[in-house]
C-alpha cells in the first residue's frame, strides 16, 4: 500500500509536480469512465433495438397470418422467424453482463430414440488424487446425450462424467463438459454442420430436412432446426468479419450483384433485395468470396462494404460503382460482358459485324489461356506481346465500323458499349495481376440463383444476412479445395474455445483439416 506523502515537507516544485501527476491521473480516469459510459450506452441502445425487433417478430409469428401467402410460403417464413428470434436471443445473451434469473421453466428435452447406436465418451479428472493428497473415490456419474449425424446416419454420443469424492476433505471432483457452440444443447457440431450445409449449400428448406430426419427415425421440429441455425449464425459472425478484413487487404477485387426476393415480416408481398458478391482474383494467393445481403441495389451498399479500401475493382458497368471510382478506386472492365453484347447479335443473325467482333475477342481469350499458368510478370509480358496488337486492331476496327452504323441500332449499341469503356476493358493488358473479365465472381454468385428456386424468398433482412455469411464460408471453403461440411464442423467445434487473436486460423484459406480427417 502506497503511503501518503507529507505535503508540508515538500518543496513548491515537488508540490507542482504532484499536482500535475494527480491531474493527469484524474484525466485518465475520466477518459476510462467516459469510454465505459459509451460502451454501456451502445449496449443499451443495441439491447433496445434487439428487444423491439424481437417483439415484432414474435407478434408476427403468433399473430394473424396474411391471406396473401400460401401454405408453403407460410412454412418457409416460419422457419426464418424462428431462426431470427433465436439469433436475437443469442445476441441479447452476449450483451448481458450478469446472468438474469430464469423467468420461465425450460421445456423438458425429449429422450433420444433408444434404437440409435451410441458412442460413449468418458470425461474423468486428470488425477485420482485430491488436492489435499488423499485418494479420490468414484461415487457416481452424470450422463448427457447429444445427437450426432454423419451424412445418412444418426448416432448418439453418451457423455459420461464420473463423480469422484475425497473422504478426507469431502471434496467432489468432476470433469467439465467440453465447450459447445450451443451450450447444453442436444446437437453435436456434426449435426449442426449438416443442417446448415443442407440448407445453404444443398438448398434444402428446413421443412424438407424435418421430413428427411423423420424418415430416419428422429423427430426434430423445424422450429428447433431454425433455432440452431439462428444461434450458429451469431457465433459465426466473428469469422465473417475476419474474412472481410482479409479480403479487403487485396489490391484487386471482383464485384457483382444479383436480385433476391425478400419478404419482410408484416408485408404481404416480396420486394427486390440484392446479394452483393466480392471475391479475390484467380491470380491472388487468397481464395475467398464474401456475400453481402442488402435491401436494395444502391451504390451506398457497395461503399459501405468496401469502406476505405482503394484498389482496382473488376465489375460490370452498373452505375452504383461509379461514385467509388471518384474516390481512389480504379475500374477494371469485363471483356466477357462486352463479348456477350456481340454474341447476342450474332446468334440472332442481326449483324455480320458482330461475328467479326466475336472473332477478335476470341483471339484475346486464346492468349489468356496461355497466360493462366504464368506469374504476373510473365503474364504481363505475354499480353503486351500478343494481346495488345489484337486489342489495338479491334479498337480501330470498332471505330471505323461505328461511323458506318446508324445510331440507335442494336449493332451501334453493342459497339458503343465497348468504345465508351475501352480504357477499363483493356486495363488488364498493362498489369499481370488483373483478370480479363468478371467471370470468376459471376460463377460464384450462381448458387444464389439455384437457391432462389428452392427457398422462394428471403424472409427478412436478418435471415438474408445470415444466409450470406454462411454461404461466404461454404463457397470460400470450396475455393480452397475443402469439403464444406468438414470445414464447418471443425469450425463449430473449435469456435467456443478459440482465442479472438487466433480466429484467422479457422478461415478457409488458413484452415488445416484435423489429423486423420478430410
Amino acid at each position: 500500500m502506497t503511503s501518503t506523502p507529507d505535503l508540508s515537507q515538500l518543496s513548491p516544485e515537488q508540490l507542482r509536480q504532484l499536482a500535475t501527476e494527480l491531474m493527469a491521473r484524474v484525466e485518465q480516469q475520466d477518459q476510462v469512465i467516459q469510454q465505459r459510459d459509451q460502451v454501456i450506452q451502445r449496449s443499451e441502445l443495441r439491447n433496445q433495438q434487439l428487444t423491439h425487433e424481437l417483439a415484432l417478430l414474435k407478434r408476427h409469428k403468433y399473430g394473424q397470418r396474411s391471406e396473401h401467402l400460401n401454405v408453403l410460403q407460410i412454412s418457409l417464413l416460419d422457419e426464418v422467424i424462428s431462426a431470427d428470434i433465436a439469433a436475437i436471443e443469442a445476441e441479447l445473451e452476449q450483451l448481458k453482463t450478469t446472468p438474469a434469473p430464469a423467468t420461465k421453466r425450460q421445456p423438458k428435452r425429449a429422450a433420444l430414440p433408444p434404437e440409435l447406436p451410441r458412442t460413449e465418451i468418458r470425461h474423468e479428472p486428470e488425477s485420482e488424487n485430491c488436492a489435499c493428497g488423499c485418494q479420490l473415490k468414484r461415487i457416481g456419474e452424470d450422463i448427457s446425450e447429444k445427437l450426432d449425424y454423419t451424412p445418412g446416419v444418426f448416432t448418439v454420443e453418451r457423455h459420461i462424467r464420473g463423480k469422484w469424492v475425497c473422504d478426507a476433505c469431502e471434496t467432489l471432483t468432476q470433469a467439465p463438459m467440453p465447450a459447445h457452440i450451443i451450450d447444453k444443447g442436444t446437437p453435436t457440431t456434426g449435426l449442426l454442420a449438416q443442417v446448415m450445409i443442407a440448407k445453404y449449400a444443398d438448398h434444402l428448406p428446413l421443412y424438407r430436412q424435418e421430413q428427411i430426419f423423420g424418415r430416419a427415425g428422429v423427430a426434430i421440429p423445424r422450429s428447433t432446426l431454425a433455432e440452431w441455425i439462428g444461434r450458429c449464425g451469431v457465433q459465426l459472425q466473428p469469422l465473417i468479419d475476419a474474412l472481410r478484413e482479409a479480403l479487403l487487404k487485396e489490391a484487386v477485387l471482383h464485384a457483382d450483384e444479383t436480385p433476391v426476393p425478400m419478404l419482410a415480416p408484416g408485408k404481404k408481398k416480396t420486394h427486390k433485395a440484392y446479394i452483393w458478391a466480392y471475391a479475390s482474383t484467380p491470380y491472388s494467393d487468397l481464395n475467398a468470396v464474401i456475400y453481402a445481403f442488402a435491401p436494395g441495389r444502391g451504390g451506398q451498399h457497395a461503399r459501405d462494404f468496401l469502406g476505405d479500401w482503394q484498389g482496382q475493382l473488376v465489375c460490370d458497368d452498373y452505375g452504383g460503382y461509379k461514385a467509388s471510382f471518384k474516390h481512389g478506386i480504379t475500374e477494371v472492365g469485363c471483356m466477357a460482358l462486352a463479348r456477350r453484347k456481340f454474341v447476342e447479335l450474332h446468334v440472332a443473325g442481326m449483324s455480320q459485324i458482330a461475328a467479326q467482333a466475336v472473332e477478335y475477342i476470341k483471339q484475346l481469350y486464346e492468349v489468356e489461356r496461355e497466360a493462366r499458368s504464368l506469374n504476373n510478370t510473365e503474364r504481363q509480358a505475354l499480353r503486351q506481346a500478343r494481346a495488345r496488337p489484337i486489342a489495338d486492331a479491334l479498337h480501330q476496327w470498332m471505330q471505323a465500323h461505328r461511323l458506318q452504323v446508324p445510331d440507335g441500332t442494336a449493332t451501334a449499341k453493342a459497339l458503343d458499349y465497348s468504345l465508351k469503356r475501352w480504357a477499363a476493358l483493356t486495363r488488364y493488358l498493362d498489369e499481370g495481376a488483373l483478370p480479363i473479365d468478371n467471370n470468376r465472381v459471376e460463377n460464384l454468385i450462381r448458387p444464389w440463383a439455384l437457391g432462389r428456386s428452392n427457398w422462394l424468398f428471403a424472409g427478412s433482412l436478418r435471415s438474408g444476412q445470415r444466409a450470406a455469411a454462411v454461404m461466404s464460408l461454404i463457397q470460400s471453403a470450396k475455393l480452397n479445395g475443402h469439403e464444406p461440411y468438414a470445414h464447418l464442423k471443425d469450425v463449430l467445434a473449435r469456435l467456443p474455445t478459440q482465442k479472438a487473436s487466433a480466429i484467422g486460423e479457422l478461415l478457409p484459406h488458413n484452415w488445416k483439416a484435423p489429423a486423420g480427417k478430410v
